[in-house]
């Protein structure tokens, strides 16, 4: 199925193709602060549109991206590879459209201690 978002403002759109059965909620230094619900899709899967720019922000190990827009501060996706190496989206799945998250199976990752 594909799912359409964006931030907040618009600047940011993108659609993502892929089975939404499941978001993950981590705790670490970032997410916990931000509130993400991560859905995870192949690179491939995630195409973006932009009517401005992103930002990009890393922080502990720089392996992941996180992308947000500069204008209105909204944390859409971050880009990073699966453990095995796959290039991988993780998209914030409170920035997809129609998209009920109270019936979408939630799972914990526990960030803050890695």
């Amino acid at each position: 199925m594909k799912y359409q978002g964006s931030c907040h403002c618009g600047d940011i759109s993108f659609t993502a193709e892929g089975d939404l059965q499941q978001v993950v909620e981590c705790n670490c230094s970032y997410c916990g602060r931000k509130g993400h619900l991560m859905w995870f899709v192949g690179r491939d899967k995630l195409n973006v549109a932009l009517k401005g720019t992103v930002a990009t922000y890393r922080f502990n190990k720089h392996v992941i991206d996180h992308q947000f827009c500069p204008r209105c501060g909204v944390g859409v996706f971050g880009l990073g590879k699966m453990p095995d190496g796959t290039p991988m989206a993780a998209i914030n799945a409170r920035c997809l459209e129609n998209v009920d998250l109270a019936a979408v199976k939630h799972s914990f990752y526990d960030g803050r201690s890695v």
